[in-house]
Order: C-alpha cells, then sequence, then structure tokens
C-alpha cells in the first residue's frame, strides 16, 4: 500500500469513528467535492430501485428455481421471502420522499396480474389493486413511477406450457400482459421498461443454467434439460420481437393519449483489452458486440452485429425485413445498468468443445492484469471490482456507435458482504458507497459534457434484499434491513449523504 492510499484510509477511518463525511475526508480526489445535483441537467432525473406467494400472485420462473435448485444460492433457499415491501409500501414510500430522489424504479411482476401467464388464465384483482395503490401513493408524495415488465420472471406456466420465451407463443402473451398494464396504470405511468437485461435471462438461463430457467448443455451445472448452442441466441431473437411488439402496441394505442415514454434495459458491458495487441483489442470488440451490440444493434439498425453473425453462422436467428423494420428504431430510451468491468484477452477456437454463446466469442474475461485488479475489490466479496471510470467509457461508446440515444442509467450500485458478526454501528457505516456514487456521478458528468444524453441515475437499491443468484450474501441497500428483527429498515451513513445531495446543500461537508 502506497502512503498516499495510507493516508486516505486513515482519514477516511477518523471520518467512520466521527460519523461525518466531509470534504477533508476526501482531500485526495477534489473533483469528487465540487459535484452537486446543480451540475446536472435542469430535467435529469435521481432516483431509486426497490412476499413472492401472496396477493394471489402465480409462480415465476424464479420462484420454481428456487424451490429445485437451493444450492445455487448462498442460502440454499427453498422460497423467496422477500423484504415485504408488498406489505409496507405506504412505509417505505415515505421513505424514498425523505431521501428527496425525483422517482422510483420497481417492477411489476406478470404473475401477480396474470397468474397463470395469459388472459385467458383469467385476472388477479388483489395484484391490480395492489400496484394502482402503490403508484397512486408514489404519485401523492411527489415520486415519479418508472415501471419496469419483466425483470427475469416470466410465468412458469408458460414455461411449462411452452418453454417461455423460446417459443414465438410468448411475444403474444407479453404484449397482452403489457397492454393490460398500459391499460391499467398508464394514465399515470409515463416511463416504461419493457425488459430487463435480456443478456443475463439469455446466457444465465439458457448457456449456463445458473438462473432460471436452468436450462443447459454444458457448463458444471447440472441442467435436465436445455441446448447451450442455440437457445440462449433464440431467446434473445424473441425477446427482442416481444419487446419491439409491445413498443408498436404502446405507440399506436396510447402514447398519443398518455404522453409517456418506452424503452428496455440493458446490462452495461464494458470490456478493456488485456495488452495493446490487435488480438486482444478485437477481443475486447467482440464482448462489446456480443454484450451491448447483440441487443443494440438490432434496435438501432435493425440486426445483429457483423461479427456474431460470422462466427455464430447459421445459430443466430435472421430477422424478416418486416422484422427489422419492427426492431429498429423501437425505444423512446435506453436503460443502461452498470456495476463493473473486465478486461478481454482473445482466445483460439477449441475444435474440441461444442459451441455455444460463451465459447463463440473467442474471449475471456478477466478481473485482474499481471496480478492487479481492475479495480479495487469490495471488501468481504472475491468478485466485485469497482471501476467508474467503465461508465463514462461505456456510456462515450454509446453516444459513439449507436446514434446517441437517450440513456437513463437504471442501476448502478455497489455491495457489501452480509457480516453478521458485526456491530449494528459497524454495518451502517457504507462510506465506501458515498465514494461510489460520487465517482460514477463525477463520470456521468463527463459523459454529459461530452455530448451524451444521460438524463438520469438511479441507485440499486433502495434496501438491502435477495439479491438473485447472490441471495442475502451481499448488502446493495442505502437502508439495512435487519432480518433479525422484523426486517426493520435503519438508514446507512449514505442515506443522511445521498438525502443532502439531493436537497441541493451547497454546503461544502455532508454531515452524517
Amino acid at each position: 500500500m502506497t502512503i498516499w492510499r495510507s493516508i486516505l484510509v486513515i482519514s477516511l477511518v477518523l471520518c467512520i469513528s466521527l460519523q461525518l463525511l466531509r470534504v477533508q475526508c476526501l482531500e485526495l480526489e477534489p473533483e469528487l467535492l465540487n459535484i452537486r445535483r446543480s451540475d446536472f441537467p435542469s430535467d435529469f432525473v435521481f432516483g431509486i430501485e426497490g412476499a413472492a406467494n401472496e396477493g394471489g400472485k402465480g409462480p415465476s420462473i424464479w420462484d420454481y428455481f428456487m424451490r429445485n435448485y437451493p444450492e445455487r444460492n448462498p442460502d440454499h433457499i427453498t422460497n423467496n421471502p422477500s423484504i415485504e415491501h408488498y406489505k409496507r409500501y405506504k412505509e417505505d414510500v415515505k421513505l424514498i420522499k425523505d431521501l428527496g430522489v425525483d422517482c422510483y424504479r420497481f417492477s411489476i411482476p406478470w404473475t401477480r396480474i396474470l397468474p397463470k401467464g395469459s388472459i385467458s388464465g383469467g385476472v388477479n384483482q388483489e395484484g391490480i389493486d395492489h400496484y394502482n395503490n402503490l403508484i397512486n401513493e408514489l404519485i401523492k408524495n411527489g415520486i415519479t413511477p418508472f415501471v419496469t415488465l419483466m425483470h427475469f420472471d416470466p410465468p412458469q406456466a408458460l414455461q411449462d406450457k411452452y418453454r417461455g420465451a423460446l417459443s414465438r407463443l410468448f411475444i403474444d402473451d407479453f404484449k397482452d400482459y403489457a397492454e393490460l398494464c398500459f391499460k391499467l396504470y398508464g394514465d399515470r405511468v409515463k416511463h416504461w421498461i419493457t425488459i430487463n437485461e435480456p443478456f443475463i435471462f439469455s446466457v444465465f438461463g439458457h448457456d449456463t443454467g445458473e438462473a432460471p430457467p436452468a436450462r443447459c448443455s454444458f457448463g458444471s451445472f447440472k441442467c435436465h434439460e436445455g441446448n447451450s448452442t442455440t437457445e440462449p441466441y433464440i431467446v434473445t431473437h424473441n425477446l427482442l420481437l416481444a419487446h419491439a411488439s409491445v413498443v408498436k402496441l404502446y405507440r399506436d394505442k396510447f402514447q398519443g393519449k398518455q404522453g409517456g415514454e418506452i424503452g428496455m434495459c440493458n446490462i452495461g458491458i464494458l470490456a478493456e483489452p488485456y495488452s495493446e495487441s490487435q488480438e486482444d483489442k478485437a477481443a475486447a470488440r467482440r464482448i462489446m458486440d456480443f454484450g451491448l451490440g447483440w441487443i443494440m444493434e438490432p434496435l438501432v439498425f435493425g440486426d445483429y452485429p457483423k461479427i456474431m453473425r460470422d462466427l455464430v453462422k447459421e445459430r443466430l436467428p435472421c430477422f424478416t425485413q418486416e422484422e427489422k423494420n419492427l426492431i429498429k428504431g423501437s425505444f423512446d430510451f435506453i436503460g443502461i445498468n452498470y456495476y463493473s468491468a473486465s478486461y478481454a484477452k482473445s482466445v483460439p477456437l477449441n475444435p474440441n468443445e461444442p459451441p455455444h454463446f460463451i465459447t463463440d466469442v473467442l474471449a475471456v474475461q478477466l478481473t485482474e492484469k499481471d496480478g492487479i485488479p481492475i479495480g479495487p475489490l469490495v471488501d468481504g466479496i472475491d468478485s466485485f471490482y469497482s471501476y467508474p471510470v467503465g461508465l463514462e467509457k461505456l456510456l462515450d461508446f454509446m453516444k459513439n456507435e449507436y446514434q446517441n440515444p437517450k440513456i437513463y442509467i437504471a442501476e448502478n450500485g455497489i455491495p457489501e458482504a452480509n457480516n453478521e458478526n458485526l456491530k449494528l454501528e459497524e454495518a451502517l457505516s457504507d462510506t465506501h458507497r458515498i465514494l461510489s456514487i460520487l465517482r460514477h456521478l463525477q463520470r456521468i458528468k463527463n459523459a454529459i459534457k461530452n455530448g451524451a444524453k444521460v438524463k438520469g441515475y438511479m441507485y440499486w437499491s433502495l434496501f438491502d434484499d435477495f439479491e438473485f443468484e447472490q441471495g442475502y450474501s451481499q448488502r446493495f441497500g442505502l437502508y439495512y434491513i435487519d432480518y433479525k428483527n422484523n426486517l426493520k429498515r435503519i438508514p446507512k451513513f449514505s442515506v443522511k449523504w445521498y438525502r443532502n445531495f439531493l436537497i441541493g446543500s451547497n454546503s461544502q461537508s455532508y454531515s452524517i
């Protein structure tokens, strides 16, 4: 550790012990100390994100996954106990208001509205009423709802009926569900996200099998069925068509009257070349094309990246001309979910390994180069590296490669390990989270100055919660959830800092 890092560590320890975060504590990064909410455009919004079988909800593929593959999350949980946001939404909305954010991004689970996945299976009035109440409560408190229609959790009933997104039938059922939501809530909801991170759903659910619906034919996970060679591509193809069909529906029947906007959220993949070799530079671009470009190029240009067609060949589905016209331009904004980045190193084709998405890219992603990590490792978590500069590079890439779309940072956050041996005061001391938010906001500010059309930032998440395949092993929340004390919400240091930041304080220190 260098002397300067030692000074920084000592400084931060003093801040925590005093329960204060002041400019002196961050004097080694002076550019961060000058960031104010007023530095961002007047229409830039700051937001936040937030019981599985309650309220008439039908099972989603995540519910099925939790019951049947408990070994694939570190807590070995067989159900999704949640943090009771469904029951405590009024209390939670008050916390959102007190935080001072402009908007709240949340999902309406498909199976809470249509328990069996389709209109013919009946609607759940209790679920409809709940989201009417939540939306009304948000608006009453001056908070703008951003609604996601599918966040990794389509109905298990449709998975059983026709293998879910592997079938074209999925497109019509998703469109019917979306239309119902537009009719029910579109008079108040003006920001719609069709699908969250199709890349994750397709690759982890249909190539590696580490997420639902747990389909795979290669790798270390034991899947009962699946074909990693073709399924990731088929699923993404159908998700893009489902998204575009819903956007057309919204534009044709609702947007003119309701005045809202609609888009899709994508994982913010950023790859740096492992070396200056042309091979590694090309590998980094392939990772970008197979990740971000897989979704963005059809949305912007109407077809998949050329490198994907060259490498995947006939396994990559083709759009008809009519479908290309449908998909091209099917968004008003793009959501980007950014957490970290990686190095890209070129690898040769292995003729002895069956082709599938992970190997098709002919590159491996690494988090270290010459023993040095790409960014600081989050304490207590062996796989999360902070790399804020990657967000600025990603936004520049979006601007230059995809015709500078309107962007919301729909997710960005940093965890800490769920260490139940810590005293409560220690668990609430999340100075690293404050630093992370500041560093990412600085990078967003730079990207806006360079011309990127970034219109909002949403921190993931409001509360510690169940982090999908990570279970409860990581805490991302601004509010600490005491799982042993009736799920009590307790503000971490970051809550008090973020509140002061959002109210536009011109003070040169942020009291915690």
